[in-house]
């Protein structure tokens, strides 16, 4: 038995889905489990897929983008997009920022206090800031 397979770890699965709001289906849970389990994290939809398919969990890549962007919209996953059509989705949805490695894709956490943004324009009438996203792209010294 993993640590995923541990009845606590669904338990407290559904637990965090149901407080969502969200419905805790046999798939949302499963991947709740995977994204969870082993604390602070960024994956990618398809690495979630495959890690699934690791662990015998039978889910479409369609089922898992879907489910990741419904995580995002009731604030149980950050998304962070690093290019267009390239997301990273963050189990980590306190206030912090990210570095980016462009060469092997890896993302770092930043704390929010690291980052001093002492000068931000006024939003447009009837609208206001909700977060501010900062990702600091880094390439190394060899390329």
């Amino acid at each position: 038995m993993t640590g995923l397979d541990r009845p606590e770890n669904a338990a407290a699965a559904q637990d965090r889905i149901r407080a969502s709001g969200l419905r805790p289906t046999r798939q949302r849970v499963a991947l709740a489990r995977l994204l969870f389990a082993r604390g602070s994290r960024h994956v990618t939809a398809e690495a979630l897929h495959g890690e699934a398919g690791g662990e015998g969990i039978r889910v479409s890549l369609a089922t898992v983008y879907n489910t990741l962007h419904q995580f995002v919209r009731v604030g149980l996953l950050r998304e962070v997009m690093v290019n267009p059509g390239r997301s990273y989705f963050d189990t980590n949805v306190g206030a912090h920022h990210h570095f980016f490695h462009e060469a092997s894709g890896e993302l770092n956490d930043i704390d929010a206090a690291e980052v001093d943004l002492s000068s931000l324009p006024e939003p447009p009438a009837g609208t206001r800031i909700e977060r501010i996203d900062v990702v600091i792209r880094l390439r190394d010294d060899r390329s």
